[in-house]
This record gives structure tokens, sequence and C-alpha cells, in this order.
């Protein structure tokens, strides 16, 4: 074969293939055979009709396509190898170009590719600190609330108070039907729909209606309420004055996270202080990749992204479905179509998370990143385990065995994916704070790491430690 390759703009290649006539009459002497076998020429059994028969019943034009057909399903793989292509997605046979001799065009979208500059000299200080106790008292508070008793009153409402009611508007994002909230002393972030919403609730008792305006900042995260003067009508329909249970040994015991109040602070603490750690890691790592971005060159093909859109599209109806709602539905609240929503926010969302899914996958590669068995079966439990306490039962799973072998590997891969994207993370880090060894000096420290622990445990013991080490790297 004569192959020609070009690598275009858009990040795709233009191949075009000559065939031999030798090759491509063998091709067509097959072409011949898989047609006759399906033929009914007279005289002749199924498969057994000569070449010229073949040619005189069906036409030449006939047994050349079905030969090119072949050709393409046997030679395409080796035509990408010889033309040093990495296909990034299915290529298409754009063209046949001419019969004699047989010509072929090819487009092939080029897997994508991704120049990270120098991300080593990188630097971003790491600086998360443990939360305030004012921060865990404030978590404990929420939690004593959680265990509140409540009871309809007939009073006016007042802080501390449950209340349910009906919201209309004329802005659908701001329309709830029996909607609870709660008038607490402090504001918060999360209330709903802005912050101290529920104090202007304050004074009214059941079956009071009351209109409040308020106008969104433009800065605002629901994209139809930036900067925009709203008027909500609000009814109570019930208030409820709160009991709280006291703060002793029993409370602890009722939580289930300890015998005594102490400890149950203790759980609280550590809980607050994962969440904290959790929430400054997210803003910390999205900040970091886009100072990656910022040197970084990708080059990718639209066939790449209009794939990873798919892929957003579908995360949005599942998690549209566990709310009983379908995308359609979802795209009338919205005021908005399918097509400009696709244009408007799925594509900037695709695009954030291909590149950042480049990067990731190009420091794995650069820097040699593995899972180890310890970290995977670690991953893989916790993952398991999480999806059996959401109501998962692996005996109900659709194909029997087979069935749940495939969704165990899917389960597998996935966790893979998610220890590869720590690491990938916890090494940029490493650059970022100026803590970076390359892959030969963490080969050399984790051997290291691995002879001590070997040289100071009796040999009885080392399925302990061996398992306590396993669970450690998990954490990590």
């Amino acid at each position: 074969m004569n192959i020609q390759k070009t690598i275009e703009d858009n990040h795709e290649a233009k191949i075009v293939v000559e065939v031999e006539a030798e090759k491509m009459e063998q091709y067509k002497r097959r072409a011949a055979r898989k047609i006759a076998e399906h033929a009914k020429i007279p005289g002749f059994r199924p498969g057994k009709a000569p070449y010229h028969m073949v040619v005189l019943n069906y036409g030449e034009q006939a047994v050349v396509e079905q030969a090119i057909d072949m050709f393409v399903d046997d030679e395409y793989a080796n035509i990408l190898k010889e033309a040093g292509v990495e296909p990034g997605a299915a290529g298409t046979l754009e063209s046949i170009d001419s019969l004699d001799p047989v010509k072929l065009t090819f487009r092939v979208p080029l897997a994508p590719e991704v120049d990270l500059g120098d991300y080593h000299a990188l630097r971003m200080p790491y600086e998360w600190s443990a939360p305030s106790q004012e921060e865990v008292d404030k978590a404990l508070a929420d939690l004593r609330q959680a265990y509140a008793t409540t009871e309809n009153v007939e009073r006016e409402a007042q802080e501390g108070d449950y209340l349910l009611v009906d919201v209309q508007s004329e802005t659908p994002e701001l329309n709830r039907e029996g909607f609870a909230t709660m008038i607490r002393a402090e504001d918060r972030d999360t209330e709903w729909p802005y912050s101290g919403f529920a104090k202007e609730l304050v004074g009214m008792k059941a079956g009071d209606v009351r209109t409040i305006k308020h106008t969104f900042p433009e800065d605002w995260d629901v994209e139809e309420l930036k900067g925009k003067e709203v008027e909500m009508q609000v009814t109570v329909k019930t208030v409820r004055a709160v009991t709280l249970p006291e703060l002793d040994d029993e409370f602890a015991k009722t939580v289930g996270a300890g015998e005594t109040l102490d400890e149950l602070k203790e759980v609280i603490k550590k809980d607050v202080e994962a969440r904290s750690k959790a929430d400054y890691d997210d803003k910390y790592f999205v900040e970091l990749i886009e100072k990656i971005k910022e040197g970084a060159t990708f080059k990718y093909h639209q066939q790449t992204l209009d794939h990873e859109g798919e892929h957003v599209l579908e995360d949005l109806s599942n998690r549209l479905a566990q709310q009983g709602m379908d995308l359609d539905t979802y795209f009338k609240i919205r005021n908005t179509t399918r097509e400009k929503f696709i244009e408007e926010e799925v594509k900037p969302v695709a695009k954030k998370r291909l590149e950042r899914s480049l990067i990731l996958d190009e420091i794995v590669r650069r820097e040699k990143l593995v899972v180890s068995n310890e970290a995977l079966d670690a991953e893989f439990n916790q993952t398991l385990s999480a999806l059996v306490m959401q109501g998962l039962d692996m005996r109900k799973i659709r194909g029997g065995k087979k069935g749940q072998q495939e969704f165990a590997q899917a389960v597998a891969m996935e966790s893979a994916n998610r220890v590869l994207t720590r690491q990938a993370l916890d090494l940029l880090k490493s650059i970022a704070v100026g803590e970076y060894k390359p892959p030969e000096e963490r080969e050399v420290s984790a051997e290291a790491k691995v002879e001590e622990t070997e040289s100071a445990v009796p040999m009885n013991e080392a399925p302990g430690v061996s398992e306590g080490s396993s669970e450690a790297e998990a954490k990590s």
C-alpha cells in the first residue's frame, strides 16, 4: 500500500491509501465468493459460482464495492499503524477517489495531546488550617438540631422555629411548595434562596401571607437570578417550635458516635476537619490546575469535545432522574432549548472537564504513577461498601454471574481511576509547595520503607503490618 498522511489544523489526519492492483484483485476474488454464498446463480450451488459468473450476474461494481468493504475491515488497523496515527475516535472513509488503481481517503480524529509546559516551575502555597472551635460547636449544634423534637404552635414565628412555607414567584427557580426552613440566629450561605431569607418570616403565623423583595448580586451562582430584583409571595403553612435534646452522654449514645459526650465531640471535630480540608482541597486543586492550563497547550478534535459533552449531559440526566425529573422538563423550567443549553452550559463544562482530564492523564504518564494492589483493593472495597449502603444488591444485578463480574470490573476501573487521580493531584501539590521528588527517588523511598518495615517486625507479624500499611496508603 502507498500511504500519504496529512495532519490538519482541526487535529484530524487525512490518510490517502492507494492499493496495489494485486492486493485488490485478491480482495475482489474474496468478495465474489462472499456474494456467491448468498446469491442464486442458475446452474451453481450457493458459493460455487466462478468469479466471472458472479460479475456477469451482479456486475463489476458490486464486486468492487464488496471488495473495498472487506479491505477496509481487514486493513484499517494496519493503515493507521503504518501511517503512525493514534486515533481519538472512529475514523471515516471519506471518499473512493479512483477504482483503477483503488485509491481511498480516510478522515481520522487524532487522540488528544497536551503539552504541560514547565509545570515543575509551578509554585502555590498550601495553607489549610484546622477549623476553629466555633465551627466545631456549630456542627454540634446542627447535630443537636437534627435530633430535636418539634410541635405545631399557634403563636407568631420566632428565632429557632421551623416553618413550612409555599413560595410563589414569576421566576420559576424560586417556586416551592411545602418548603421547610428554620429561623436561625446566624446567617448561612447555604440557606435557600438566599442567606437571611428565614429571618424575614419572623412574626408570621400559620396562614399569614407576606410579599418579600430581594435583589440578587451580579455574581450569583444561578444564571437566571444574577443581578435580578425578584418579588416572592410567601405563605406560612405551619409554625413548629423546637425542643433540643440535652447535651450529655445519653445524647452521644443516641447518635451512635461514642459512649460519652467527649467522644461525640471528638468525632464531630474530626468530621469538621475532614470536610474543611476536603473543601479547601477542592478549591486548591481547581486553582492549581488552572495555573497549569495557563502554560499548557491542548490539541483535540471537536468530536472528542462533543463526546465529553455527551457525558456531561448524561450525568445531569441521571441527577435529575433521582429527583423525578427528565431533561425536557428541566429545559422548560429553565426556559431554554436543548441546543441552547448545550451550547451555553454543557460545552464550557465539557471543555473544562476534558482539559482537566488530559492534564491529569499526562501527569500520570510523565511521572510514571501506578496503582498498587493494596490501594486498589482499599478503594474498591470502600466504593462497594458505599454502594451497598445506598441499597445495591449484587444478587439483583442483571445478567447473573456474568453481569456481576462486569459490574465488579467497572467498579474496579473507576476505583483505579480515582486512586490515580488522587496520586496525580498529590504530586502536583508536592511540586507547588517545593517538595517534589522524581519517579526514581519515589521508588527508592518506597522500597526503603518496605525494607524498614520488614526488618522491624518479626516474620510472624508481617501480615498484620502489611494490612495496616495498605490501610494507611489508601487513606493517604
